[in-house]
């Protein structure tokens, strides 16, 4: 099995994490304790108890002054402290931030992560208590009670808060021009069938049907997983084990769509326009340039129009494609919130009660995101949507009922700890990508360039 650097990495940290904590001693420790009320009894015992949860998160995004005091109602002896790591809600900062505390002897009882790559490396660097016997007193199955399976090495330091799933956005009025229906549930083939039939006119004043903003400078590289996104297990293009996923037949066949697509149909924005023109998603859908866009669900705050991109048509949203009929419906790229216990709490299960609390009931109070938790009616998410739209220029020009049941029924594929080498990955099959895309060489000979080179990187970065 390939060992990645990340855990090597990992080791070293974690054992500086454990001389910085020790050179605090006991004492320092209580001292901290002291000074924020960490040192009471858990609350269950009638006692004031005092959390410290560090976050990157920002009022405006997750109304949090609402949401704590909610908790306090729930849990009147407990306290819990807001560290904002990030006045802007910049991921990096907090992240830096995050790590200068651990390595202190600052009380930390509630941590969240924005990402599965922050979340694996602090996991691995120690940061995280494993959740897993409170998870079973309690009696249920993360990955039935949550749409994002946040298992690691096979145990659970986390549970998920947001759910913001990547969709399809559909100009409404282009797709009753055509004669085509809003999807419920559709494959790969639908979606280049679409956008084949969604595809109008010639030259400067073409619309296309569609438009990929990726892959470019080894980002926005969802846009060449395609075919392997919408899959239960190995939805990245390296294995749990750090091994190579580009064997998957689905890694090919979405090189092979995306060819069809811009060369064949021509239905998809040219690659060349993307990358010399620089164009920008927003643009290309909200000018109606594109029919259909691919992206994540953090665009539900605009779907509705902004002052800065107004909205003049209709727009309904559609469930990530699937590659076969048979297959399961509303599997998803993802992103999340991962809300961890400190390892180093002092009070464990008192954290563990807020975080649960938090990403289940506690989402629906925030009423800022679509939670995580599969408990979530559509009559709730229906509540928050219309709380987001509301805060949207023309709402009424959003298909509200397709928005719903897309969210509703997306999920995310199982977790892939990402390689501290991932960047030198994707740069590579961005490259090879390129070659293929510009005429430079086949499908086959771009597989077996990106294959070679990204084992080369493994290799590389083995211990």
């Amino acid at each position: 099995m390939v060992k990645r650097k990340v855990w090597a990495g990992a080791m070293t940290g974690a054992l500086m994490f454990s001389l910085l904590s020790g050179c605090g001693g006991a004492g320092n420790t209580n001292k901290a304790a002291e000074g924020n009320g960490a040192a009471a009894p858990e609350a269950s015992s009638g006692e004031n108890l005092n959390l410290r949860l560090y976050t990157y998160g920002t009022e405006e995004a997750y109304n949090w002054k609402h949401t704590l005091e909610a908790y306090k109602k729930v849990e009147p002896n407990v306290t819990v402290e807001l560290v904002q790591l990030s006045e802007k809600g910049d991921t990096q900062e907090a992240f830096k931030k995050l790590d200068l505390e651990a390595a202190s002897s600052a009380q930390m009882d509630i941590l969240m992560f924005s990402d599965a790559a922050g979340y694996a490396q602090r996991v691995a660097l120690g940061m995280a208590e494993p959740l897993d016997e409170f998870i079973a007193k309690d009696g249920y199955k993360v990955e039935e009670d949550y749409k994002v399976d946040t298992h690691l090495d096979g145990k659970v330091y986390a549970l998920p808060g947001k759910f913001n799933p990547w969709y399809v956005l559909l100009n409404k009025n282009h797709l009753d021009e055509a004669g085509l229906e809003v999807p419920k549930d559709w494959t790969w083939d639908d979606f280049a069938d679409y956008a084949q039939k969604l595809t109008k006119g010639e030259g400067a004043q073409k619309r296309y049907g569609t438009y990929f903003h990726g892959p470019q400078a080894g980002g926005w590289m969802e846009f060449l997983k395609l075919k392997l996104e919408n899959q239960p297990q190995n939805a990245e293009f390296l294995k749990a084990d750090g091994t190579s996923n580009l064997d998957d037949p689905n890694f090919k066949e979405t090189l092979e769509l995306r060819l069809r697509m811009e060369k064949e149909d021509q239905s998809s924005v040219p690659y060349t326009d993307m990358i010399s023109q620089k164009l920008a998603y927003r643009t290309q859908f909200f000018n109606e340039s594109a029919s259909m866009l691919l992206i994540g669900s953090w665009m539900n705050t605009e779907i509705g129009g902004t002052d800065k991109v107004p909205l003049n048509f209709n727009v309904a949203v559609a469930p990530f494609p699937k590659n076969k009929p048979g297959d399961e419906n509303g599997l998803t790229p993802v992103t999340t919130d991962y809300v961890a216990v400190a390892a180093k709490s002092e009070h464990k299960e008192a954290a563990y009660k807020f975080v649960r609390w938090y990403t289940t009931e506690g989402q629906l109070v925030q009423g800022k995101n679509i939670p995580a938790w599969s408990k979530v009616t559509s009559d709730q998410v229906t509540g928050i949507i219309d709380t987001i739209l509301s805060g949207t220029k023309n709402p009424e020009k959003v298909d509200k009922e397709s928005l719903v049941a897309t969210l509703v029924a997306s999920k995310a594929s199982a977790i892939i700890p990402p390689a501290t080498y991932q960047s030198e990955v994707y740069k590579a099959i961005n490259e090879e990508y390129e070659k293929m895309i510009l005429g430079n060489q086949d499908v086959d000979t771009t597989v077996k360039n990106s294959q070679e080179r990204v084992n080369k990187i493994i290799d590389a970065n083995k211990k």
